[in-house]
């Protein structure tokens, strides 16, 4: 498991997952939460705009990060 720092509070899903290097583009992240292949706290996600903070886990087959505050 690795971390992934935010800013502010909360970031979007999708916006987490290109900045975590788990999606290239915001299309990469679309497809891959289309395809039930997130999960945010072990929970399927299908919602690019999902809310996620300080202390959720999303993981992407094998990899794994945790979002902490900067």
């Amino acid at each position: 498991m690795r971390e992934v720092e935010i800013r502010d509070g909360t970031i979007r899903l999708g916006q987490l997952l290109k900045l975590a290097g788990l999606a290239e583009h915001g299309a990469d992240a679309k497809a891959l939460l289309e395809a039930g292949e997130i999960r945010v706290n072990d929970e399927v996600e299908t919602r690019r705009g999902r809310q996620v903070a300080p202390g959720d886990l999303v993981s992407f087959g094998e990899d794994v990060v945790q979002v902490v505050a900067d």
